[in-house]
């Protein structure tokens, strides 16, 4: 028999959703009108990335009739061979939700295709005359989709043509991670940037801070008494961080030779989950208040020394192992990968964040590739009750409360609670309470690079990071990649795809006595 109690809660739980997909829907933001111009467009971000977020933006209205995009790149091609190439990716997209030939018709026609050299300073001459002839929105979104090695050409080549500035209406450029690979580069690009741009006209991304339930971290721990008050030392015991990815380097090797897992995930994805899971509340939901606030974590974690980094990091590399039933070869036999390379594509370290709210916390961070699963998530572990009343209860069953942020697949948060089973005795058990966005609001959430570029051609920075950030951000991780170089590596590979990684990762946080979740797909 139904509680009618239980019903009408149920009920209005459904309205509440349906009335906030409807209020969604009908409040959906603006984009100002603009002329979003992208550096590398014949590339794969392009590809799969932001043609399908931006055909989507358009299908909902996002986009001002006066949006247009003047695509940049050194191939020979027509507007049409150009539009045909999107399309083709797009249609199979995941990220272009609800696509017809019909839709894409209607936003092809604002793609203009314009072979140009990038290293070519006569080029950035042909573009300024191209989009002053052009007509158009006065409004100028500069994207640099391109291999970081031409963003100083880029940046140095707008600057020559007067690009940076616009007297009709704004200007504003985008930069792709990776944001230089250590402290000083990072710094060296900053300064030319500011040389060129002022620091409101720069949008530095990183895609992990689009995805809803990143988003979501601040509404969860701020807008919520029941969680706000216990958010410290005193209450939480531990926290990880988890990256986990089934691909291998996919055909990027020669990219990942350069950088590897801890500066290709750690440096910025890693430590902005970092940042927004132990931030102070900010005065207000602007970029300025929440940026400042991200800056503040990261100055409270010490960097660490050579001895620190052999204690409290561990680094892989995959081997020959099975995905999904399916052989793969180890990282030394990827195409176009150094027989004998030491770069680990699995890294894992402990931090802390040395301030009043979290002193004695450990953070774990891990990510890799060609791991058993993908899952990106952030666990939150509380610290035991005093276990008088359930003395006799094994740890194992009676386990500490969590919550997780599941950030990819299946966005959404769970809460681990003990409950007592059904039946005479006093016996319990661990369950989860779990919320997903897509069943609780009937709606798929938006792909990060929407979310994004809306902001960007909107003028909000807050989900982007500052120069700040940035530096502070390579202030810990360059230590790290030093040490290394000291350190002599540990013998690769060292964890077989397929796996959780390397064993020395459990040593790592069992040493406090800690676990990690289980990367298992069943679980």
């Amino acid at each position: 028999m139904t509680n009618k109690d239980d019903q009408s809660t149920s009920t209005a739980v459904q309205e509440a959703a349906t009335d906030a997909k409807s209020e969604n829907s009908a409040a959906l933001p603006k984009a100002d009108p603009c002329t979003l111009v992208i550096f590398g467009a014949t590339g794969d971000l392009t590809r799969r990335k932001l043609a399908p977020a931006l055909y989507d933006l358009a299908c909902v209205g996002c986009m001002s009739p006066h949006f247009d995009i003047l695509a940049l790149g050194r191939k020979p091609l027509s507007d049409d061979a150009f539009r045909k190439n999107l399309e083709e990716t797009a249609a199979k997209s995941k990220d272009a939700r609800g696509f017809t030939a019909e839709g894409w018709k209607d936003f092809a026609g604002r793609i203009t295709y314009l072979q140009l050299d990038p290293e070519d300073p006569a080029s950035y001459q042909e573009l300024a005359a191209h989009l002053d002839k052009r007509g158009g929105s006065p409004n100028h979104l500069f994207y640099l989709a391109t291999p970081s090695s031409l963003f100083a050409k880029i940046i140095e080549g707008l600057g020559a043509a007067g690009l940076n500035h616009n007297d009709k209406g704004w200007t504003r450029i985008v930069i792709e991670k990776p944001f230089g690979h250590d402290l000083a580069s990072a710094q060296q690009l900053n300064q030319m940037l500011r040389a060129v741009f002022a620091e409101e006209e720069i949008y530095r991304i990183d895609h992990y801070l689009g995805k809803e339930t990143v988003q979501n971290l601040l509404v969860f721990r701020f807008g919520n008494l029941l969680f706000e008050p216990v958010w410290n030392r005193n209450y939480i015991d531990y926290i990880e961080i988890t990256a986990g990815e089934k691909i291998g380097v996919e055909g990027r090797a020669s990219f990942y030779e350069e950088t590897g897992a801890l500066r290709d995930m750690v440096a910025n994805h890693m430590l902005q989950l970092l940042s927004l899971i132990a931030m102070e509340p900010p005065v207000a939901f602007d970029a300025d208040s929440v940026r400042e606030q991200k800056v503040q974590v990261f100055r409270a974690i010490t960097p660490m020394t050579v001895e620190q980094v052999a204690r409290r990091t561990v680094r892989g590399q995959y081997g020959r192992g099975e995905i999904d039933g399916v052989k793969v070869s180890g990282y030394r036999e990827e195409a176009g990968v150094d027989p004998k390379s030491n770069i680990e594509t699995y890294a894992a370290l402990e931090l802390f964040v040395d301030n009043w709210r979290w002193a004695g916390v450990p953070f774990y961070l891990r990510t890799g590739k060609h791991l058993s699963r993908n899952l990106t998530e952030i666990a939150v572990h509380f610290k035991r009750t005093p276990q008088a009343l359930f003395a006799r209860t094994p740890d194992d069953v009676l386990d500490r409360n969590a919550i997780i942020f599941r950030i990819q697949p299946n966005e959404g948060i769970a809460v681990n609670v003990g409950a007592k089973r059904p039946g005479t005795e006093m016996h319990t058990a661990n369950v989860q309470l779990d919320f997903k966005y897509r069943e609780a609001f009937g709606t798929r959430s938006a792909v990060a690079y929407e979310t994004l570029l809306l902001d960007a051609m909107r003028g909000d920075a807050t989900l982007f990071t500052r120069r700040d950030e940035v530096e502070a951000e390579w202030k810990l991780i360059t230590p790290i990649e030093e040490a290394w170089k000291q350190i002599p590596p540990p013998e690769f590979p060292n964890y077989s795809a397929g796996s959780a990684g390397p064993a020395q990762s459990d040593d790592l946080i069992e040493t406090g006595g800690h676990h990690w979740r289980s990367l298992d797909p069943l679980d």
